[in-house]
């Protein structure tokens, strides 16, 4: 697409969050090969290059091939020409224009996921974004044990009164929750998970958040979806100078700038637990077992 037809394209208007979910089979392996041929930069080449396995280099280039195609559809600047900067720990952003984003649209912020043939991109406006995509089937019973052991201690007591049949369910919607916090504040796992959690309501979705020390008053959406059985994706965004006021959910990767799936509207931030509740060495007594039921959001995405 020529920079006059992505300039075109409609970008998200103030308060929206984008959200694209794309298989690595949606782009043959010739064709994501040729476009990152002319669209990554030195550095995604190098880092391509250096995969050992075809699979994780086609995801590799399946990702960062859809990153650039979205950035482009968002900002009118032609796929190879994104400059993309990287922060100390990695997180990847969107290099400015020479004299500063236009004050309506506000800076532009966007996060990439992948997992085994997943890729999972948030971008938005004025406000930091985090996604993580994980597939129900390509993590073990023993993986999961140990990743619920980096959890808070009332976590654990949710998990503990957790269904078998859904436990290894809820111990990936409570990661990948986690995965989206961390990656939009830019600390990834350099942020302890055993230091701020989440309470799962009883029908689906996040009914409180406790945040960690550094992020006493923070205000979040935090959503979760299911665009395909089995592949768990959950959205951390951050309250703007303007609420969130719709997720816009696409599927496949963007030949053309439509292709919506669905538009939810998310409500509210999600509740703040106070310092502790979580988190405290003593779980909060009588927390109520979890039962995993179809949530708003993943009916809508049905």
């Amino acid at each position: 697409m020529s920079a006059r037809a992505a300039a075109g394209a409609r970008r998200p208007a103030d308060g929206e969050v984008r959200l694209w979910v794309c298989a690595n089979d949606d782009l043959g392996p010739g064709t994501a090969t040729a476009l990152a041929g002319h669209w990554l930069d030195e550095h995604e080449q190098a880092t391509a290059d250096r995969f050992i396995f075809e699979r994780d280099r086609r995801q590799y280039l399946v990702a960062h091939v859809l990153v650039r195609r979205l950035l482009s559809l968002e900002t009118g600047v032609p796929e190879a020409l994104i400059e993309l900067r990287r922060s100390e720990r990695g997180r990847p952003s969107v290099r400015p224009p020479e004299g500063g984003w236009p004050a309506a649209q506000g800076p532009l912020d966007f996060n990439l996921s992948h997992a085994r043939g997943y890729n999972a991109i948030a971008v938005g406006r004025g406000r930091r974004v985090g996604v993580d995509v994980e597939r129900l089937d390509r993590v073990s019973s023993r993986a999961l044990d140990g990743i619920a052991e980096s959890f808070t201690p009332g976590e654990r007591v949710q998990l503990a009164r957790t269904p078998a049949e859904v436990y290894d369910r809820t111990v990936l919607r409570l990661w990948t929750l986690k995965e989206a916090y961390a990656k939009a504040r830019g600390l990834g796992l350099g942020l302890p998970f055993d230091s701020f959690g989440f309470v799962l309501s009883d029908n689906g979705g996040v009914a409180a958040f406790e945040p960690p020390a550094d992020d006493p008053s923070g205000t979040w959406w935090l959503l979760e979806l299911e665009p395909e059985p089995g592949v768990l994706v959950s959205l951390a965004v951050e309250d703007g100078a303007t609420p969130m006021t719709a997720l816009r959910l696409h599927t496949g990767f963007p030949w053309r700038p439509s292709a919506l799936r669905a538009s939810i509207h998310p409500g509210n931030p999600v509740p703040l637990l106070a310092p502790g509740t979580l988190s405290a060495a003593l779980p909060l007594a009588g927390a109520a077992p979890h039962r995993a039921r179809p949530t708003e959001l993943q009916r809508s995405v049905a």
